[in-house]
């Protein structure tokens, strides 16, 4: 809007004189000047008014947004933190998981060891068994042997 123009050598807020005055600016309930100032003032209230208006309109769009954004800022908290507790699970699990492998890894080392302390106990029996088997044969052969010579000095 624009502002209202004022006829050129009036300042604005000074009085004009009675003689400056119209005819029905001079007479109190003449119409004229008095229009143009109810014109100004309803002027002023419909500014104010407009003006209260945008401002309440603003305020209303402020809050809003502000609502908007900490809504906004809930649901990505939300959603990074669902990410970040869901991840703090998963490494929890996978800890739990590790450990019990890692007590089942050693409970089969354990064993494997005495497996092979009895394997190793077997085969020295084994080869044992296989010497004495061995010197079995050996006697035997000896034994055989020295029976033939005792037969062949007997019979010579």
């Amino acid at each position: 809007m624009n502002p209202p123009q004022l006829p050129p050598g009036r300042a604005r807020g000074s009085s004009p004189s009675e003689s400056e005055k119209s005819p029905a600016d001079r007479h109190p309930g003449g119409g004229g000047g008095g229009g143009l100032e109810a014109s100004l003032v309803s002027l002023t209230h419909h500014h104010h008014h407009q003006s209260v208006v945008l401002r309440d309109r603003a305020e209303k769009a402020k809050r809003d947004a502000i609502r908007s954004a900490a809504a906004v800022s809930d649901l990505l908290v939300e959603t990074v933190n669902g990410g970040v507790e869901e991840a703090f699970l998963n490494e929890k699990r996978i800890e739990l998981e590790i450990r019990a492998l890692a007590a089942t890894a050693s409970r089969f080392m354990k064993q494997t060891d005495q497996w092979l302390t009895s394997t190793h106990a077997m085969n020295s029996a084994v080869k044992e068994i296989g010497d004495f088997e061995n010197w079995m044969k050996i006697m035997d052969y000896d034994c055989k042997s020295i029976n033939a010579a005792i037969r062949n000095i007997y019979q010579a």
